[in-house]
């Protein structure tokens, strides 16, 4: 794991997340964490091949797939599916705990008939976009159990493994008893435009980008591109561009020394001042003060 990219979203070439494994042998991420207002992780929309699974060990927070907010308690948990869209949110003002587990399914797939009888037709599967295990689910308890285990273990490849089955044991179970419910499972048409502007968004945040060219890599109207934006992330794409610079200042205070004048400069602010207005908006710090901040716990 890369110390300098915990809490950032790094993004490949085609707009998928670059996810900061504990060992780059074996792509699989565990971490005991948190969430509160104002954080570098908060409300960052990303996707990846890889299964993400969260358990709330104490609070309340939510999550958002595909443009779909759903609360979570302590005790839950929420399975996002390969290739989704999603990011996690405080609520309320307060911190809330988790254990976090993202995880490439290729570890399930010893064998061919394996991967084509168990694995893919979960994660090719666009009606299971997520699974959300609450209060009211059998399987629950038993998925909290097994996740609670996960961090002591994140450095054991085997071990993570044998647990990875246990709980895609569950995850299959829950998924035969899926009956189709429009509101939980429907697919949105508006995915992969959406995926098409974050990535023309990263290809670009360094110069000057207009509404109307977001709109245009994809081949929309305004309109549409300003509702896309506003149905998946709940802001205009133009405070998307903004948040997206300032996660990308955060990614260069955390792991180089440059001025913050060289850092505006890469990230397409006009001057410090604007960065740093902007900076403090997202995240309730100057970019001063969290370099400092990230500096001391080094």
């Amino acid at each position: 794991m890369k110390r300098e990219l915990m809490g950032l979203i790094v993004r490949d070439d085609n707009g998928a997340e670059q996810v900061n494994y504990d060992d780059p042998a074996f792509p699989s991420y565990i971490y005991d964490g948190w969430v509160q207002p104002k954080v570098t992780w908060e409300k960052v929309p990303h996707y990846h091949e890889d299964v993400e699974l969260l358990t709330v060990k104490s609070g309340d927070m939510a999550y958002c797939v595909n443009g779909k907010t759903l609360m979570l308690h302590e005790g839950d948990t929420i399975f996002v599916n390969s290739n989704q869209i999603h990011y996690s949110m405080s609520v309320n003002d307060e911190t809330a705990k988790y254990v976090i587990f993202v995880v490439h399914p290729s570890i399930l797939a010893s064998t061919v008939k394996v991967d084509m009888d168990a694995v893919k037709p979960i994660t090719d599967n666009p009606d299971i976009p997520y699974i959300r295990f609450r209060y009211i689910n059998e399987h629950t308890k038993d998925i909290y159990d097994l996740m609670m285990t996960l961090p002591d273990i994140r450095h054991d490849a085997f071990a993570v493994t044998m647990q990875f089955f246990k709980i895609w044991e569950i995850i299959r179970k829950q998924c035969a008893s899926l009956v189709a419910d429009e509101e939980e499972t429907s697919a949105d048409t508006h995915k992969s435009l959406f995926k098409g502007m974050m990535h023309y968004i990263s290809e670009n945040y360094q110069s000057k980008i207009t509404l109307d060219q977001i709109a245009q890599s994809v081949n929309i109207s305004k309109s549409l591109c300003n509702n896309i934006f506003h149905g998946y992330v709940g802001e205009s794409p133009v405070n998307y561009v903004l948040h997206f610079r300032v996660r990308k200042a955060a990614e260069y205070l955390r792991s180089t020394d440059m001025s913050l004048s060289s850092i505006a400069d890469l990230t397409g602010f006009n001057g410090v001042s604007y960065m740093s207005e902007t900076f403090r908006k997202f995240f309730g710090q100057s970019p001063r003060e969290y370099r400092k901040q990230w500096n001391s716990l080094k």
